[in-house]
């Protein structure tokens, strides 16, 4: 299968109607584009599976169903199965392991991705420009925050893909920095 983003996006789009569900398979997708270009492996294919992790959570959001749909649907269109082994195993419930760089690396992304979202939503200027690890690391602590994030996934997705927590929070804001445009946070004009 020739795997290309703009049909891969098309499919996402397909299945979620909610742009929120959209920017967050976009955010994914970034941050797993920058781990294959660090890891040497194959940028366009990290960055796909990124992007459709979540292809099914619109229609199918229960932990019995989420990722095992998806990954079914991505099966029959012809998918490799390294893309839906990872879009599997990113959900703990069905017991898939984690076994190689893509499926550690999308979990490791999927949580993260959220929180920072959510930072950079809360600062002043609504921006990802210039956020800091530190600020990710005092919103994470704080429970109230964002409580559909697991920051236990984010603890050990790090641990999973061999990073410390700080070099995986700095390392994903600045590849989804670089595409604040489109996941819609570049902020708003200063006053």
């Amino acid at each position: 299968m020739d795997l290309n983003y703009d049909d891969a996006l098309a499919l996402l789009r397909e299945h979620n109607t909610n742009e929120s569900l959209v920017k967050h398979g976009i955010a994914v997708a970034a941050a797993m584009s920058a781990y294959a270009r660090k890891f040497g492996e194959d940028e366009n294919k990290w960055r796909i599976t990124g992007l459709l992790h979540d292809v099914d959570y619109e229609k199918h959001p229960t932990i019995e169903e989420h990722a095992r749909v998806g990954a079914g649907w991505l099966r029959d269109l012809g998918y490799p199965d390294d893309v839906t082994h990872a879009v599997e195993a990113h959900n703990d419930y069905h017991g898939v392991q984690r076994d190689d760089l893509l499926s550690r690396a999308l979990f490791a992304c999927d949580e993260l991705t959220g929180l920072i979202t959510a930072a950079a939503l809360v600062r002043p200027n609504k921006s990802i420009i210039g956020l800091e690890s530190a600020s990710v690391r005092k919103k994470m602590k704080d429970k109230a925050f964002a409580r559909g994030v697991n920051r236990e996934d984010i603890i050990s997705g790090a641990a999973e893909l061999g990073v410390g927590l700080d070099e995986h929070i700095t390392f994903v804001i600045a590849a989804m920095s670089a595409e604040a445009d489109v996941l819609g946070l570049t902020g708003t004009p200063a006053d």
